[in-house]
């Protein structure tokens, strides 16, 4: 039966038992009299109550039972205030919770200064860091698991929006002890018969097959791991060669020895990096700032923790075709 009666005509209500005439409490909340009158006279007939009796000259004052609806009202408002605080804090204001997703090879550069960086911008931000793959990044953003993601172009569903914020095109690297790490550049054709050390992660892993697999050649594979650190470490321990998108600033594996990065000729198609979110769902206000901020922090000419694409890229960076690895 509450149903059809509003929270503004509970209001109304609640004014004429505060002020105990219709006049007064129109003069104070600025609504006309005869509003606040059908407000109660609603309310009345929908109750099949009285929640007045009306003194002739002396205004109003309220029946036992008006007095417990009164107390139920002033409930039910609170009640109803909190939901729109809880909805200020999700959309408006810099609080509440904060779920993001990032790529795995990529949380080591982007991580500390794209996204626990907001965090010290608004202490008062529950922030939730994700970490996984394609797959799994997307499986949480489909369960409303995480917010956002900081992803690559792979695979996405239409109901994935997806921002492009830089490009990551594919390079080479080797010990710097490898036959071929005096060149700036090489062709796919000369590594295919090479030892190649394979980054074995789920879609990744695909990208890179798919680059050989475009212009004709088939690479000669020794070994695989999933992860990025164990496959800089075979490279400079001369196990073979490996494709890369990423670009840590550093040139050392966790050994301590040094890799050169080479870039690849060719036109092959970039790795997109950039901020996936579910269509469907409606991003709060503190999503959308941490979005401003990945924009303002991720580009091709910077990426946090990463040689710029531009160094290696001629595409991008005309001019710069036998730049050295940064």
């Amino acid at each position: 039966m509450l149903n059809r009666i509003s929270l503004r005509q509970m209001e109304y209500f609640l004014a004429a038992a505060k002020y105990g005439s219709i006049a007064i409490a129109s003069s104070h909340i600025h609504i006309s009299a005869p509003s606040i009158s059908a407000a109660i006279a609603h309310m009345e007939t929908e109750l099949g109550i009285q929640l007045f009796i009306r003194h002739p000259s002396k205004g109003m004052t309220l029946t036992p039972v008006g007095t417990q609806v009164m107390q139920e009202c002033e409930h039910l408002l609170e009640r109803a205030s909190k939901l729109y605080d809880i909805a200020s804090d999700s959309s408006e204001a810099m609080q509440g919770v904060l779920r993001v997703g990032c790529f795995q090879s990529l949380a080591p550069m982007i991580a500390p200064e794209v996204i626990y960086g907001f965090k010290r911008a608004f202490s008062k931000i529950d922030l939730q860091v994700v970490e996984g793959d394609q797959h799994e990044l997307m499986t949480k953003l489909h369960n409303a698991e995480i917010d956002i993601a900081i992803t690559y172009d792979l695979q996405l569903t239409e109901d994935v929006q997806f921002e492009v914020l830089c490009q990551l095109p594919p390079h080479v690297l080797v010990s710097e002890l490898h036959p071929l790490a005096e060149q700036t550049a090489v062709t796919l054709a000369e590594l295919a018969p090479q030892p190649m050390v394979l980054l074995d992660l789920p879609l990744s892993r695909d990208y890179f097959m798919s680059l050989f697999t475009q212009v004709g050649v088939e690479p000669h594979i020794v070994a695989r791991s999933r992860s990025e650190d164990v496959v800089r470490s075979l490279v400079t321990n001369g196990i073979g060669y490996t494709l890369f998108n990423v670009r840590p600033k550093s040139k050392q594996s966790l050994d301590g020895k040094r890799f050169t990065r080479l870039r690849l000729s060719g036109t092959h198609r970039p790795m997109l990096l950039g901020l996936a979110t579910y269509a469907p769902a409606k991003q709060p206000r503190l999503a959308q700032v941490f979005m401003q901020r990945c924009r303002a922090y991720i580009s091709d000419q910077y990426i946090p923790g990463m040689s710029a694409a531009s160094y290696f890229d001629p595409h991008l960076n005309p001019g710069s075709e036998d730049a050295g690895a940064a």
